[in-house]
């Protein structure tokens, strides 16, 4: 017995041996060994010469031939280096107007980072797996943020001068001409000079820079014309940070000092009912009307119903402070990240840039036109300037507006005169953008 434990012992021992040589053998025919590159020592002078080749002022003076831009497509040598050095002045730019003068740095600061950012050589920082390549893809390409956007202006948003004066309503509406007329314009040029090719839809798609709401601009440069989304969201977001420059001459020129003096009457008190039903009542109306337009119609709806309720506080606040202000970042970073130079220092982008500020100053005209036309007829005169609030840059226009109006008379206060139209720009803009979306779309 002893002896045929031992012989079984052994066999298995064998077999074992046997399978484990087997496997061996066929693992090594699966998996070739990895040859190992033994470590070459080199000169001191050979890794100094490799490290200045490392360099972004190596990558500047001497493009690397095989580089491709964020988008993979080939950029050419000047793109690659002192297009990028003056991206990055114009960075510098931006810095200098938020910083020293003050001009929106809410929205110029993250931009102007970043451009910045995005015009660092090698490091490939806007590309599709770089940190702003993967903000603009999960945010701005799908119109997340603009939404999110619109629900904290909502939520910030107070009706009431609106409802107090609705007459005031009329200045928002016309300062939607601009973005008409621009579409009108861009069109034409296209067809009858060779200034420009924009089709109908990219035509629509710059048109809306002119009611200087970027969210608005990215949600219709997505659905309309998805190429054009970064510089149409350069553009959009640059001239609603450079409103107190591009507004007060237009807005001087077309009106006369004792226009600039009209004192406004004290606006009426508004019921809490009338501000809870207003936003509803808008909803409702652009679902009837025009469902296109529901998306941002429907946030902004959303986070001014949650302020009005006064029973859910604590998503109110979340909505105008900590979410509005993260995505804030993270949108500045994005749309920044579109200042690369292959895709700003480009015959399209600037193009762009020319038809958002004819833009932007016929709808700022508009409005002003608009106040002095109301003007002429009996009843209570308004203040042309606050026309110019028409714009959906809020409350950037309706700063400027009541700060125009100081210069003249330290008295008259015309901030909350000037938030009607303000308001009344951003519905309109987004119904001008339903209007576009359902009929080129």
């Amino acid at each position: 017995m002893r002896t045929l434990f031992i012989k079984l012992l052994l066999a298995l021992s064998l077999f074992g041996a046997v399978s484990a040589s087997a496997s061996d053998a066929h693992a090594a025919h699966e998996a070739p060994a990895v040859e190992q590159k033994a470590y070459e020592s080199h000169s001191i002078g050979h890794l100094l010469t490799n490290f200045a080749k490392s360099t972004g002022v190596y990558a500047i003076l001497y493009p690397n031939p095989d580089e491709m831009s964020a988008l993979g497509k080939p950029m050419s040598d000047f793109h690659k280096g002192w297009g990028r050095v003056i991206m990055i002045l114009v960075a510098f730019v931006l810095f200098y107007l938020a910083i020293a003068k003050g001009f929106e740095p809410l929205l110029l600061l993250p931009i102007g980072f970043g451009g910045l950012l995005s015009n660092i050589p090698v490091a490939d920082i806007a590309g599709p797996h770089g940190f702003l390549g993967v903000i603009y893809q999960a945010g701005l390409a799908n119109e997340l943020f603009p939404i999110i956007i619109f629900m904290g202006v909502g939520a910030m948003t107070d009706f009431g001068p609106l409802l107090s004066n609705p007459k005031t309503a009329l200045l928002g509406g016309a300062a939607q001409f601009g973005i008409f007329g621009t579409l009108v314009g861009a069109v034409a040029l296209s067809q009858y000079t060779d200034l420009f090719d924009f089709t109908l839809q990219q035509a629509s798609a710059i048109s809306i820079i002119g009611g200087a709401d970027g969210p608005t601009s990215i949600y219709i440069a997505t659905k309309l014309a998805p190429e054009l989304l970064g510089a149409i969201a350069v553009a959009s977001y640059s001239y609603m940070a450079l409103v107190p420059i591009i507004q007060p001459p237009i807005m001087k020129a077309l009106t006369n000092a004792k226009e600039r003096k009209i004192k406004m009457t004290t606006l009426r008190h508004v019921s809490r009912m009338e501000k809870l039903i207003f936003p509803i009542m808008v909803l409702v109306l652009a679902i009837l009307v025009l469902p296109d337009s529901t998306p941002l119609i429907g946030a902004f709806a959303f986070g001014n119903f949650l302020k009005e309720s006064g029973v859910v506080e604590r998503l109110s606040d979340t909505l105008q402070n900590a979410l509005i202000n993260i995505v804030t970042i993270f949108l500045g970073l994005g749309v920044g990240s579109k200042l690369a130079a292959d895709q700003f220092l480009v015959a399209d982008t600037l193009a762009i840039l020319a038809l958002g500020l004819v833009a932007f100053s016929v709808g700022t005209a508009a409005g002003v036109i608009m106040a002095k036309i109301m003007n002429l007829f009996p009843g209570t005169k308004i203040n042309p300037l606050i026309g110019s609030a028409g714009v959906s840059a809020v409350p950037m226009a309706a700063r400027v507006s009541n700060k125009v109006g100081m210069e003249y008379d330290r008295n008259n206060m015309l901030l909350m005169h000037a938030m009607g139209p303000n308001v009344a720009g951003v519905i309109g803009s987004a119904v001008a953008a339903g209007v576009m979306i359902s009929i080129f779309a």
